[in-house]
């Protein structure tokens, strides 16, 4: 063989071990995204937990507001439907957009119920309602941390796969955008009154 010819396919060993690599880096980074919004799920899962006991609770006092129970827990089936469909596929940007809107939805029920509650000084009182309160803002905070980390990720998955030379690699092997997960609080839930129960810190 010649030298060039030995040249060419020296720089085709190289250029393959350059594919190889940074398509190994880029499955890496996808995973990583796969991995943290794991972390989001189990905040998830939490929320959806809390919500029942926190309605069979309310529901005690809350007689007159059923439409408001019944509300809390239809958006609180339809936000697990839409986490069930994400986890799955955690890298798509139509189930990521599914969960946020599935989940502000939840969000806004439940700051209405939070508003009827303040007409109700016996409900506000009951200690496991200031405990379901506690540990239900208690997830709100830490789902805000995941979903924080999740977007890092999400971030520095594009960033690689939007950079040349490695751009072309993505293009070729199919790497989509990763999608960023949008708060999953709703602007009403937001902008809804905390309830305050007596003895309970007061949160920001």
């Amino acid at each position: 063989m010649t030298t060039t010819g030995w040249v060419l396919l020296a720089l085709g060993a190289a250029l393959l071990w350059w594919a190889v690599a940074t398509y190994n880096r880029l499955v890496e980074l996808r995973n990583r995204i796969a991995n943290a919004f794991g972390q989001i799920d189990v905040q998830l899962k939490r929320r959806h937990d809390l919500v029942p006991n926190l309605v069979e609770v309310a529901r005690a006092y809350l007689q007159h507001e059923a439409a408001t129970l019944e509300a809390v827990i239809a958006a609180r089936n339809q936000a697990q439907g839409a986490a069930a469909a994400a986890r799955a596929a955690p890298t798509n940007a139509g189930a990521l957009g599914t969960l946020a809107s599935a989940e502000g939805l939840l969000g806004a029920s439940l700051g209405r119920l939070m508003v009827v509650s303040e007409a109700y000084p016996e409900l506000k009182a009951d200690a496991t309602m200031q405990q379901l309160s506690e540990e239900l803002a208690s997830t709100e905070n830490r789902i805000g941390f995941a979903r924080q980390a999740f977007n890092d990720q999400a971030l520095d998955f594009n960033t690689a796969a939007q950079q040349f030379p490695a751009l072309v690699v993505a293009r070729l092997a199919g790497f989509a955008e990763a999608p960023m997960l949008q708060s999953t609080r709703s602007e009403e839930e937001r902008a809804a009154p905390r309830v305050q129960f007596p003895g309970a810190a007061a949160k920001p």
